[in-house]
Parts: C-alpha cells; sequence; structure tokens
C-alpha cells in the first residue's frame, strides 16, 4: 500500500496546469472561477518546469504541438496568457471581429504601394519666418543646405531654429494637408 503523501505529492507533479475544462467544478458539473492567486502561483510554477513538461501543457491546451523553434520564454509567456484569458476571460466577440476586420484592413494597405508623402524637387527652397527672422533651407539630393551646413533632415534645422523638438516638415509647411491648402488657394 502507497502513502497518502506519496500519492499527493505524485499527483502535484503530474497534475500539470488548470487547462482542462471542469476541473475543480462545483457539485452542479460547472467549472469554478479560478482564485486569482491561484493562477498567480500556477503562473509562478511555469518558470520550474521543464521544457518537456511545458510542451506537453501546450499540447493539452492547443491539441496541437508548439510551433517549430518557439522558445522556452516564449512558451511560458504564452501559457501564461492562457491562464490569465480562462481566469479573467478574454476579449469579447465584438472586439476579436473588430480586430480580425483591423488585420484584414492592415494585411490590404501592406500590399498597396506606400504613400511617400510629399516629395521635394533637389533645388527647391523653402522659406520660413521665425520670430522675426527669415530662414531659408535648400533642398538637395542628400538632405538640406541651411546657412552654409548640410543636414539629413528638416527636423535638425527646425530643432536649431527654434531651439526646441519640432516637425521638421510641419515646421516649414511640407505636410500634405498644407501642400493641399497651397494648391487650393493656386487654383482659385
Amino acid at each position: 500500500m502507497t502513502s497518502a503523501i506519496h500519492d499527493a505529492s505524485a499527483r502535484q507533479r503530474t497534475s500539470g496546469l488548470s487547462f482542462v475544462s471542469g476541473r475543480g467544478g462545483n457539485h452542479n458539473g460547472r467549472a469554478r472561477k479560478p482564485d486569482p492567486s491561484d493562477i498567480a502561483a500556477e503562473i509562478a510554477g511555469l518558470l520550474d518546469r521543464s521544457t518537456q513538461e511545458l510542451w506537453l501543457a501546450w499540447r493539452r491546451l492547443h491539441r496541437t504541438e508548439p510551433p517549430f523553434g518557439m522558445s522556452r520564454d516564449l512558451l511560458i509567456r504564452n501559457l501564461a496568457y492562457d491562464l490569465q484569458q480562462r481566469a479573467h476571460g478574454g476579449p469579447n466577440l465584438a472586439l476579436r471581429r473588430r480586430l480580425q476586420n483591423l488585420a484584414i484592413v492592415s494585411e490590404r494597405n501592406a500590399r498597396s504601394v506606400v504613400d511617400p508623402g510629399v516629395v521635394l524637387k533637389v533645388g527647391s527652397t523653402l522659406v520660413r519666418d521665425w520670430r522675426g527672422r527669415t530662414h531659408t533651407v535648400l533642398v538637395g539630393e542628400n538632405g538640406f543646405e541651411y546657412e552654409g551646413e548640410r543636414y539629413r533632415s528638416l527636423t535638425l534645422i527646425a530643432e536649431r531654429i527654434t531651439g526646441a523638438h519640432w516637425s521638421g516638415p510641419r515646421f516649414f509647411g511640407v505636410t500634405k494637408r498644407a501642400r493641399g491648402s497651397l494648391l487650393a488657394e493656386a487654383s482659385h
């Protein structure tokens, strides 16, 4: 006959994570909501498990092998997320649908040509009045020229002029919105 202590410790080692629905249910057969401290203890216990035990927990939960090359750290993070989701509930159906629609739109847009925004022609001159002084920037092939020095971005020039961080294109008025208003004014 085996001792009760041996049986209890064997159950602890082999019980694994509580991913099986219905485990720990009440007398009505419904699963009880896990205590947050139990979930926290299970998550902390993931770090002590071997990689093989983590793979087994993944297989029990997802009914498939973990993705090839998934690191131990990512496996632990994913299992911890799944434990939290089961304890506290996951995203509702409306949110899941919204996320799925956003992913589809994003995927479609990724395939389309990327809009480069406003493209400045080499040799163009940008002029900005700032605090009573006129600042002129020449657009070059590999950057900009301001007061005889080369700069790789308009933002660096705007920071030098103002002494604070500014969006260079916005400071010089070369954003899409500004370009659209300039074109509208020119058509009148």
